[in-house]
This record gives C-alpha cells, structure tokens and sequence, in this order.
C-alpha cells in the first residue's frame, strides 16, 4: 500500500509531528486527496505534470509546482526500473533548488551511501542534476519557503530506535536472542546480528559468543529465551501485539517460576493483525497483567532511541535483579523512524548486576537456600544457577504452587505467602525502575498533564504552544510501571490531570486508575489512535479546547449565583 515519509526541519529542535504539511511531494495517485488536504494554506504541493491533471483537484489556496518528472527521466534512461527508479532523485534535486539546498550536501550524501560503488554513486548524481537543471531552466527559485544552515544540531546523532535497542543489549550483556519475524519488530534482532558480528566474535578463534535463533513461531521464541535465562545468560526476545499475545502463557511461567526475562514490544495498531505498519501505544495492559491469574509486570517506556539504548541495557538489568520478565515498551513510531537525539554514552567501569545469586562458597559455608523464601523483606528470593554446587543448592522449578524452598504444594497460606511475596517484589520494582521526569510550568497552575513514550516529542511542542496561548501545564513524563510514589503525588497536587496516549480505550488511564485508586474523574483522557504519529496540534487543541469549555461553565456558574 502507499506510505509516506516526512521530514520535520524545526531551529527550535523540535522532533515530534506538529501536524499540516508545508511542502508536499504527491508522488501516488491513488492518495492525491488526502495529501493535498493535509498542505497548508499558503503552502505548496510539487507534482509530476508530465499527464495533465484536472483543475478540480488543485486547491485555491496553495501554491503548485508542476515538474514533468516521468518525461525527464524517460528521455535520460531506457530501462524501466531506472526511469522509476532515478524519477526519485531527480525530484530531489529539483526541492534542492526549490528550497537553496547546495547540490554539494546531497553529492556527500551519496559519497557516504554509495562508497566502492561508483557506478550507483555517478548515475545518482547525474539524476540529481538532471532535476537541478530543469528548476534552474524553467522556473523561479528559490521559494517563499526554504531552509537555511544552522548549526542546531551539535552533537546529537540520526537513528532508529530498533537499532538502538539492539546496541542496548548488546552492551547490557545479552547473549541470547530467539524471534520470530513480525512487524516492525524484526530489526532489532536483525540489528543485534548485525553488532554481535562486530563486537562479540572472539578474534582468536572466529567464534561467536552469542546464540541467536529464528524460532518457528512466537511461543517457540519465549520459550527458548525462557530457558537461557533460567541457565544463567542474559535473553531477550522482540515482538510486537499478536506475539505477544500467543507468549503469555509462559510470560506465566517466567513470572511465577521467578526468571529474568526480557521482551521488546515494538507496538504497532491492534487488536488481531490490525495496523502492522502503523503506530499506536495499545499494549500496555495487555503487557502490564500478561497472562491469566493475578500477574503484575515492570514496563519501560523508552521516548527516543537514546533511551531504547539505555532502558535495553536497563531491563536486562532490572530482569536480573527482580528475576522476572521486563517489558521495553517502544512502538513503531520509535523504532523504525531516523531521529536526532543524544549520542550513546557507556561507562566501562559499568558491571552488570546480576542481583541475589548464591555462590558455591555461600552454600559451603551454610548459608540457607530457600529458592522462594523472602530473607530480605524485598520480595525478591535468592537464586543459584545449574551447575553452582555439585550438592547443594539444587531446586525444581515448577509453574505450580510451591513452598518457600520450591516444594510442591497446593496449601493455601504457602501459596498467599507466595503470592503476597510477589506483590512485595514488585512494590521494590517502583524504587528500581527508572524515575519519571517533572516538566514544571513557569506559572503556578493546578492543571497538570502526564504522558509517556512516543508522544513526548510532540507533547515538548504541544507545552510551549499552550503557554503562548496563556495555559499553563506542570508536565510528568512516566517513564515506568510500577508507577513510583511521585506519580502519585503529581496527581493530588492538582485538581485536573491530562493523560496523553495513543489508543483507543485509555490504556494508562486505566492503569493509573487501578494501581493508584485515582478518582477517574480527576484524569481526563487525551486519545490519539489513528495510526499516524501523534502531533502537538492535536495534543494543544484537545487541551484548549477542554479548559476552554471548564472556563466557560465556570463562567455560567458565577452568572447563576
């Protein structure tokens, strides 16, 4: 189906999707409506006029750029995959033009793209100029619109968020990694191939030291990374929504046996096959309570690729020392789109923390092993893992009940006192996990708003718009489940409390309503799930318009009194 790319170029530094197009490039015919619709007034729409198209379908109030781009590149190349091929770059050197882009930037480009190929390097080029020529020949440039050099950027680098998380685990210590092919998941395994080839193959030998499978479904994937974490490595599987939901029984498992496991969740549009190539932030209960019985998991909500980077080196963490599953929560958005953020930083200093795990001289020296039993009021057991001692420390694992020191058992305060344990553990998951972020107003105000993930970038815009407008916001962005006790806080320390999301049915919402006992009414939902990447036109309109409404009855109130 068709797809769309787009570039946001702000001095500002703003990242996210403000909303409205200022120049469109209407390469598909079959979504001509809907990408003139979306052009702002006095904005422009470039197109191919090599067939003419019927007035009708201009709009009077945008400007346009017709380029007969398909009879330039006919007459250049006799090949067709060429001719549609260099249609494409021969655009580009047009908007260059168009837009006092120097053709040097894009020739480097190229350079970088195309290096021991020359042949693909030079017929770019050519391509580039042929498009350069013609705006230069035929038309008045450059436009009302344009882009100037700034030196805005500094040191932030472009990069995706599956490629970022890959780098995460490989630097957080993974060594195993089982997947199942969906999207947009894929590439961060793919990615993570692609570094350990580079960083954990033994220069002596040519041995790999990581194992990574293509497994034949979803549940094979959780089963294997289940099964290396329970012997000792550090594994992760990637995923998004429907493998997800064909994991959770032994998600179970994990929980309930106590195993450190962590799974990517790059979310994509559902419920069923839904949306595969669109966004949404729509399995958050779905992860927070996997699996059937009373189950509570830790979610990490990563709003750029530098925190794909450290919250995947910070789950395999997190899923050692709370011996259980951890969830990173990215979405498409995240994960398959190039953005600026901060460069990685890594400490070598930095040792990975396995949490509670008995030695062999612990056990020789008679220190007591109870698998399941909580010595440090934290919830959180001690392990050993097989092979520690020839004769102690040995354990059954079981996805039943048990007691204390892992015997099997279906009486009722051995499986309360288990259960109440788990609760526990997850209560020190709050203090662990990492902290949400204050963005406080530069007026005093009892309005708040909260928010998480991939709708940071736009609710950054969407904070300064509204204080141009005179509202004024205290901002939290959530970064984790359990919520810590500062979330808590935020919310009594105002009457109304916004929570921006990217579903349809409220999802942290409803999470902050059950774990918090929030009165509902003091949360009011702000609901983004087309698919597309939320903006901040979106997110200070429905704001706006909300205490708008709550100043006008207000108003009625007083007139009534």
């Amino acid at each position: 189906m068709p797809t769309w790319y787009e570039v946001r170029v702000s001095e500002q530094g703003y990242l996210g999707r403000r909303g409205g197009v200022d120049m469109m490039v209407a390469m598909n015919p079959q979504t001509w409506d809907a990408d003139v619709a979306e052009i702002e007034s006095g904005g422009y729409l470039f197109y191919d006029n090599t067939r003419p198209i019927p007035e009708s379908l201009f709009r009077q109030d945008i400007n346009v750029i017709g380029i007969p781009l398909t009879e330039i590149s006919n007459a250049a190349y006799t090949e067709p995959r060429q001719r549609q091929l260099f249609k494409n770059i021969i655009y580009v050197g047009a908007l260059s033009v168009l837009l006092d882009v120097e053709a040097s930037v894009f020739e480097k480009l190229f350079a970088e793209q195309y290096r021991g190929k020359e042949v693909l390097l030079d017929s770019n080029t050519h391509a580039l100029h042929l498009g350069r020529d013609y705006v230069k020949t035929h038309m008045k440039a450059p436009l009302g619109i344009r882009v100037k050099r700034a030196d805005k950027v500094g040191k932030q680098i472009f990069v995706d968020g599956n490629s970022a998380t890959a780098l995460g685990c490989v630097y957080g210590g993974a060594t195993v990694a089982a997947w199942y092919p969906i999207t947009p998941s894929s590439s961060v395994p793919e990615a993570f191939q692609k570094y350990c080839d580079k960083f954990r193959v033994e220069a002596e030998s040519g041995k790999s030291k990581v194992a990574i499978v293509q497994a034949e479904d979803e549940l094979a994937s959780i089963g294997m990374v289940i099964g290396a974490a329970w012997n000792g490595a550090r594994a992760f599987t990637a995923t998004s929504g429907p493998g997800i939901s064909l994991m959770t029984e032994f998600i179970g498992l994990a929980y309930f046996a106590e195993i450190p496991v962590t799974i990517i969740d790059v979310q994509r549009g559902g419920p069923s096959t839904g949306m595969p190539t669109r966004t949404q932030q729509s399995d958050v209960l779905a992860c927070a309570y996997a699996s059937h019985g009373d189950t509570k998991h830790v979610l990490l909500f990563p709003e750029d690729p530098h925190e794909c980077f450290v919250h995947a080196a910070a789950a395999l963490d997190l899923a050692d020392r709370l011996q259980t599953p951890v969830f990173l929560m990215s979405d498409l958005d995240i994960g398959m789109n190039q953005r600026l953020c901060q460069p990685f930083v890594w400490d070598d200093a930095r040792s990975y923390d396995r949490g509670k795990v008995m030695t062999a001289e612990e056990l020789e020296a008679g220190k007591d092993f109870g698998r399941y039993k909580d010595v440090d009021d934290d919830g959180i057991p001690w392990r050993t893992l097989p092979g520690t001692h020839p004769t102690m420390g040995s354990f059954f694992t079981r996805g039943t009940t048990r007691d204390p020191y892992a015997r099997y058992s279906e009486r009722g305060p051995d499986y309360i006192y288990n259960m109440e344990r788990l609760l526990k553990k997850f209560k020190t998951a709050a203090a662990m996990v990492p902290q949400p972020v204050l963005r406080k107003a530069a007026h005093p105000t009892r309005n708040g708003v909260l928010y998480y993930g991939s709708t940071s970038p736009a609710m950054s815009e969407a904070l300064d718009v509204l204080n141009g407008q005179g509202e004024y916001l205290d901002a939290m962005r959530i970064l984790a489940f359990p919520f810590p006790e500062s979330v808590r806080q935020f919310i009594d320390a105002h009457d109304k409390v916004f929570v921006v999301e990217q579903n349809r049915d409220a999802q942290m919402h409803a999470l902050l309503v059950n774990e918090l006992a929030i009165d509902p009414a003091q949360l009011v939902k702000v609901l983004h799930y087309d698919g597309t990447p939320i903006t901040a036109r979106f997110i200070s309109a429905a704001i706006e318009k909300n205490l708008s409404a709550a100043d006008t009855d207000k108003a009625r109130q007083k007139e009534a009194a």
